[in-house]
């Protein structure tokens, strides 16, 4: 296999045997069962162990991350852990939490169960909103030194070109996508100047909580970078702006149990919201090579996608202007 061609499906070879011996490499006694769990930028997989207990394995993109950024990835959720908050940390199998077999770099971890929060029962979102600011709390004890920082340039202004150098953009949408995106990205320049980082999830959508027994059980810190806390809150919102703005207000209070909230970062969410629609549009197209990505989202190469991407950034344009939510 060339280098070019590995690039594009860096999964090829990660075959169910190698999944196995990969496991027995580090001392587990899996019995053959596993069961593909949803992802597309890592591989994930359950395996049933010969005692009849579960892990799950994560396959990391190979290239994505360095082994350092990896390590501190998973020294976080272990600091999170320290402090009794529930998130779903790897096992450290001799004073070791990442591995390495046949070129894949993996980790394991214990399976949790559990399904998204209802953000619809007042209490669970006051629940969530609390663990949130206990993990930030713990996050902004350090900094990351190996992974990123969460900027406009790395979500915006590269995602951007990505698409368009790449011939993405169907060409009758193309100047349009053009001018709304640069316009877009001058106004959030400036919002992102200054922002205050700390050690955050980085992804915090709702699929990426597991809620058992009245508690929130965080998964998935593959996207932990520096940022504002704000990140990890904003998704959290739902509705028209009067709802929003009450929902703000039952987050806010519990949070501030645990961390100081900045009242001023509200003003960088639909800026927020803008770079998350804009990199998520260049991630499948960067991954457009690998196999799983055409069967997962068929429509990425529609005309009714991309005009409906350029619509979504347009109504972002609309919503810059608004003024932004306010916590009473």
């Amino acid at each position: 296999m060339t280098e070019q061609t590995q690039a594009a499906t860096p999964y090829a070879n990660l075959s169910p045997e190698l999944i196995l011996e990969a496991l027995e490499s580090v001392g587990l006694q899996p019995n053959g069962g596993l069961l593909a769990l949803n992802s597309y930028e890592n591989r994930v997989y359950q395996a049933e162990m010969e005692d009849g207990s579960f892990t799950v394995s994560k396959f990391y993109r190979p290239g994505r991350w360095s082994d350092a950024a990896i390590r501190e990835e998973h020294a976080f959720t272990a600091e999170l852990a320290a402090a009794e908050i529930s998130v779903v940390a790897p096992l450290v199998i001799d004073a070791e939490s990442l591995f390495e077999y046949q070129n894949f770099h993996f980790a394991v971890y214990p399976r949790q169960g559990g399904h998204p929060p209802n953000l619809e029962i007042e209490e669970d979102l006051e629940v969530l909103a609390r663990t949130i600011g206990r993990l930030h709390a713990v996050g902004s004890a350090a900094t990351f030194s190996h992974r990123p920082n969460l900027s406009c340039q790395r979500l915006g202004h590269d995602s951007r070109s990505f698409l368009l150098d790449n011939g993405f953009v169907p060409p009758d949408i193309e100047t349009a996508y053009a001018s709304v995106t640069e316009h877009l990205l001058q106004r959030i320049d400036p919002l992102m100047d200054a922002l205050p980082a700390i050690r955050i999830h980085g992804d915090c959508h709702m699929g990426n909580v597991l809620w058992r027994d009245d508690t929130p059980h965080f998964v998935d810190f593959d996207d932990c970078v520096m940022g504002p806390p704000v990140q990890d809150l904003w998704m959290l919102l739902s509705g028209e702006r009067p709802d929003q703005t009450y929902q703000l207000s039952l987050i806010l209070d519990a949070y501030n149990t645990f961390y100081d909230f900045d009242p001023r970062t509200l003003a960088v969410i639909e800026a927020l919201r803008s770079l998350r629609i804009m990199h998520h549009a260049a991630w499948i197209a960067r991954r457009w090579q690998d196999p799983a990505f055409p069967l997962a989202f068929p429509w990425f190469e529609s005309p009714r996608f991309w005009s409906d991407h350029l619509l979504e950034l347009r109504e972002q344009q609309a919503l810059l202007d608004e003024p932004p939510l306010t916590y009473l």
